[in-house]
């Protein structure tokens, strides 16, 4: 192969990988401005995000797809609570009405309360806290079904809340509160799933480890007709000490065709 063949391989290599890039950023792109239209985004505006990437009709099935999927509605807003459990309905609904004092406001109160918390005024930050509350809980909505109880992102998103409220000093106007607060609102919420999802394949990874031994262990125990040593079950199945000792102690000693007093 010729140098220059060589370097117009390279190219398009590159090429591809800068075209991936921006594939994915445009993707996060448009899912996050459809979070903060409430979990909606029109069809033009989709295309049009994507229209520098020409790409075919079945990769723009694809990217609806993938927004379907992340709960996204094209053209009309999902219904989140569908998604929600009894529990999860019954206490939103509680919830909510525990703070319909706090909603009651008019936008021109709500755009002196923030200017007097962008001031620094403490009493005024407090009060902003309170009156973003109830949409604290309609933004934990968009993350119904998601693995996580829906009282935990609640928490979650007022935490966020109560920190962002302190930070509006950075603003230059009153307007532009309500969309850094409900960005620190939705961060907070899908951190908090992504460590759940983590935890979660964490957690299925030991339950795998544990159930690989104890099968291991109840194969050899049903040929031999008596209970194993670890020593027997590593010979056998080629598992480390350490990994049988581990599943043994995590699963709290309860894989009985392993007799841990033969040591």
């Amino acid at each position: 192969m010729t140098w220059d063949a060589l370097e117009s391989l390279w190219k398009e290599k590159e090429s591809e990988m800068d075209r991936e890039v921006q594939f994915a950023k445009t993707l996060e792109e448009v899912r996050l401005k459809a979070k903060e239209q409430g979990g909606c985004i029109s069809e033009a505006e989709v295309e049009e995000a994507f229209a520098p990437l020409s790409l075919t009709p079945e990769q723009m099935d694809m990217v609806y797809q993938y927004l379907r999927q992340k709960k996204i509605g094209i053209g009309e807003p999902v219904d989140y609570e569908a998604y929600l459990q009894d529990e999860e309905r019954d206490y939103l609904s509680s919830y909510l009405e525990s703070l319909q004092d706090y909603s009651a406001i008019s936008e021109g109160e709500r755009e002196a309360v923030t200017l007097s918390a962008m001031a620094g005024d403490t009493d005024a930050a407090d009060r902003l806290t309170r009156i973003y509350l109830p949409e604290v809980a309609q933004i934990a909505k968009l993350y119904a079904g998601q693995g996580v109880y829906l009282e935990d992102l609640i928490g979650e998103g007022n935490v966020a809340l109560a920190l962002g409220v302190t930070m509006l000093g950075a603003l230059e106007h009153a307007s532009e509160a309500q969309g850094m607060l409900a960005k620190l609102i939705m961060d907070a919420m899908e951190e908090y799933i992504a460590a759940n999802a983590e935890e979660s394949k964490k957690d299925q990874k030991i339950a795998d480890k544990v159930n690989k031994v104890a099968d291991a262990a109840n194969a050899l125990y049903a040929e031999l007709r008596r209970k194993v040593t670890v020593e027997e079950l590593m010979a056998e199945s080629g598992l480390s000490r350490k990994a049988i000792e581990d599943a043994i102690r995590i699963s709290g000693d309860k894989i009985e065709a392993v007799d841990t007093w033969k040591e």
